[in-house]
């Protein structure tokens, strides 16, 4: 039988196979071990339509009891954040290339898909071929307070690229994050299935060019949340995986559990098939699987809660290979990933 988890990336990929995959050299790291993934109790499914679960509960797995965590301060979140890198359009100074799609919008985009990133580059280097323009990779980290979600009333200068005048004073400079396409058709997806629609899948009846397109129509047209095609970042999580922090080198004590959640929709589903493919007691175990709006997520993290986010592991999309998102390594690193690498955010103003 066809795992059901299978079977809805098929579906995924055989709608989506447009839609540019984010790739970055950045590993799991941070002292976590990617091969340490075990199950709690077995069972579970898709987050979907009409699934009343709290969107936190797999995130209250392993914390103690009764006990009550501080707010992460912003310094932590901040921290949490610094090694996924985003990219955007700048000049070679690393001044960031403001778009006016009207007289009275000013937007500047960062992508999470380098890929993404690098089409809007290329559109624009087409119509304005005397700009010497390039993509700059910066940490999330660093923007997440100071520019995507600080007040747009801070006054920036804008000035047209290479011009050596000193600009125009402007304010309201709206500031887009942009996620991968397939990862927000996967969101919209998992929130629209029917438990009528999983149970299909599972028995693993042949999935029709029909049902294709009325599921990805079904997803555009019907999922509550993830309308917008920037500034809702979707991040996927299996309730039942977890990875193993270990202890600094020198310092003493026990490995700390850890929930990753992923950014790539692709890169947790290959995750799970890996070890559950290589784990006897996972065996016919289906993935509870649940997401989260990123500023959700980050806005629970600023209150006290009895979930230890501080114990909550984000994942960066990282290169998939024949043999999933171990299997690159060794590879050459591409010209995006070598950017990512050499993040640092320092221009747009030193942020």
């Amino acid at each position: 039988m066809r795992s059901l988890l299978a079977t809805l990336f098929i579906t995924l990929s055989a709608v989506t196979t447009s839609a540019a995959t984010y790739t970055s050299p950045v590993s799991f790291g941070r002292g976590v071990t990617a091969g340490s993934v075990f199950g709690i109790p077995r069972g579970g499914g898709l987050f979907g339509k009409g699934d009343k679960t709290d969107d936190s509960a797999p995130l209250a797995a392993g914390t103690e009891e009764g006990k009550v965590y501080p707010a992460m301060t912003q310094e932590e979140i901040e921290d949490w954040l610094e090694h996924i890198p985003v990219f955007a359009v700048t000049d070679t100074k690393g001044q960031g290339v403001v778009l006016k799609p009207d007289n009275e919008t000013s937007v500047f985009f960062f992508f999470m898909s380098p890929q993404m990133a690098n089409a809007t580059l290329q559109q624009l280097k087409s119509t304005n071929e005397e700009m010497d323009l390039r993509l700059s990779a910066f940490s999330l980290g660093k923007i997440w307070f100071r520019i995507l979600n600080s007040d747009n009333e801070k006054e920036v200068m804008l000035k047209s690229p290479g011009s050596s005048d000193d600009g125009i004073a402007t304010k309201g400079v709206e500031y887009r994050l942009v996620p991968d396409t397939r990862d927000i058709m996967g969101a919209r997806m998992l929130l629209t299935m029917d438990p009528a629609d999983g149970e299909k899948l599972k028995a693993g009846e042949s999935l029709t060019a029909e049902d294709a397109q009325a599921a990805i129509k079904k997803a555009m047209t019907e999922a509550p949340k993830f309308k917008q095609s920037y500034n809702e970042i979707p991040v996927f999580m299996i309730a039942q995986m977890r990875m193993q922090k270990q202890p600094k080198e020198g310092e003493e004590g026990e490995a700390i559990n850890m929930l990753p959640v992923y950014f790539s929709l692709q890169n947790m589903v290959a995750t799970w098939q890996q070890f559950t493919s290589q784990s006897p007691d996972t065996t016919g175990m289906e993935p509870a699987i649940n997401l989260m709006d990123l500023h959700e997520l980050v806005k629970k993290m600023q209150e006290e809660s009895e979930i230890d986010f501080r114990n909550v592991l984000l994942i960066p999309p990282v290169p998939m290979a024949a043999g999933g998102p171990e299997a690159t390594t060794g590879q050459a690193p591409s010209e995006e990933e070598q950017m990512a690498a050499q993040m640092g955010g320092s221009s747009l103003g030193a942020l």
